[in-house]
């Protein structure tokens, strides 16, 4: 009897689905104030391009003759204006001194002729009162008029020639400036191509120089960045030697029209501040401030 009442008990536990224990389950913990999972943000976007400076240039000879004097070498830092070589210059010298002379000689007739005009207007004046009195002939008139418009005429004559004396000594300087060879702009002797004794024609070059300054960073930007990147904008600048060393610089010019061959844009920054180790000539580094919403 007893052994039918616990078979009885247990046919209806096991009936009942709702009386079964649920299965334990560990809640989630959430703790108050910490944000979800935030997404990792794009990567800047990397160009590459040289770096540049306004004012670089070869030096050229504008005349023929012998190099007599080498002031300047390479690396060595110049001031606009400052001699960097000298052409053998001794013959132009003589010839400039002669023309100089030539042009006092026309300064000193002109002068003299001038004087001998005031006399001849002079006379004239009293030529036409004696007429006028009677007391000289119109022949002696016309003689004093003669001689007065002829000496007009050595005026206007030595005038022609002071003032050919005058272009002529201009040339000579012209010339002889050109013996000069001098820095075109501040900066720093690049290369030297002529050592002195050396015979130069015009258009030889002479000497390579380049300015230190403003570096100037050119590089091109996919045409998605149209619009997103503008001038003023800071982009930073580094280069393969020493990527971590990134310097500032600021765009100062944006291609109006998108390159059709590449689909890009041409940029120029120009660098801020010290360039630290970035020299005219290498391949930089340019990384924007901000990634561009545009990428994908």
């Amino acid at each position: 009897m007893i052994l039918f009442l616990l078979a009885l008990l247990q046919g209806c536990n096991s009936a009942n689905p709702a009386t079964q224990p649920l299965p334990s389950v560990t809640p989630k913990s959430v703790v108050a104030g910490v944000p979800g999972p935030v997404a990792e943000p794009a990567d800047p976007y990397v160009a590459s391009g040289p770096i540049v400076v306004e004012n670089q240039v070869d030096v050229l000879a504008q005349r023929e003759g012998m190099v007599a004097e080498i002031s300047a070498d390479v690396g060595r830092m110049v001031r606009k204006g400052e001699l960097l070589a000298r052409i053998d210059d001794r013959q132009l010298t003589a010839q400039l001194d002669a023309v100089e002379a030539k042009l006092h000689s026309c300064e000193a007739n002109l002068k003299d002729w001038q004087s001998e005009t005031s006399v001849a207007e002079s006379d004239l004046k009293r030529a036409q009162q004696m007429r006028d009195a009677g007391i000289n002939t119109q022949e002696d008139l016309e003689h004093a008029r003669y001689k007065f418009v002829g000496s007009q005429f050595e005026i206007e004559k030595a005038t022609h020639d002071l003032d050919n004396a005058r272009a002529n000594l201009r040339d000579y300087q012209l010339e002889l400036q050109k013996t000069r060879i001098e820095a075109p702009f501040d900066g720093v002797v690049a290369r030297r191509y002529i050592h002195a004794g050396q015979k130069v024609a015009p258009g030889d070059r002479l000497f390579w120089v380049s300015a230190v300054g403003p570096l100037l960073v050119k590089f091109t930007l996919p045409e998605r960045f149209l619009g997103s990147v503008k001038k003023g904008d800071q982009v930073y600048v580094s280069s393969a030697a020493e990527p971590a060393a990134e310097h500032p610089a600021k765009v100062v010019q944006m291609s109006p029209v998108v390159d059709p061959a590449s689909d890009s844009i041409d940029v120029m920054a120009e660098l801020q501040g010290k360039p630290g180790e970035l020299r005219p000539g290498m391949t930089a580094n340019v990384r924007l401030a901000a990634s561009s919403p545009n990428k994908p």
